[in-house]
């Protein structure tokens, strides 16, 4: 199955089903900052997720039970690979050459992610 990119509001539905696993629509509103949509808006969302393949559900009687069939980390390698495709040409070095000429990373965020690359340069020769 190929999993298709989310828009905004199914993204934020995702990620409080991923944070909860199985949640009643009213849970899920539970967690939507304010002013909080309206119950039939979050069950429409869920519904299309549920046509998409991220959600299914549990009936009780007349009360739904939803739940992620797509786990977050396949969902974000997904996402990630789109994002590195449409914005660095599909290049790790293009994005960070973009995120270490910016001000948003520090000397130690910058130390963290080398000391990283190495360990798994090392892992790889050693493979």
């Amino acid at each position: 199955m190929k999993i298709r990119e989310l828009t905004k509001a199914e993204e934020q539905i995702m990620q409080i089903l991923w944070q909860l696993g199985h949640s009643f629509v009213n849970d899920i509103i539970a967690c939507l900052p304010e002013p909080k949509p309206a119950y039939n808006t979050v069950s429409t969302i869920v519904r299309i997720l549920e046509k998409k393949g991220f959600v299914s559900h549990k009936v009780y009687g007349n009360t739904y039970e939803y739940f992620p069939l797509i786990s977050k980390a396949e969902y974000t390698e997904v996402y990630f690979k789109g994002f590195l495709k449409d914005y660095f040409s599909n290049s790790f070095t293009n994005l960070v050459s973009f995120f270490s000429q910016k001000d948003e990373l520090d000397l130690n965020e910058m130390e963290e992610i080398l000391k990283l690359l190495k360990k798994e340069i090392k892992t790889k020769k050693g493979a």
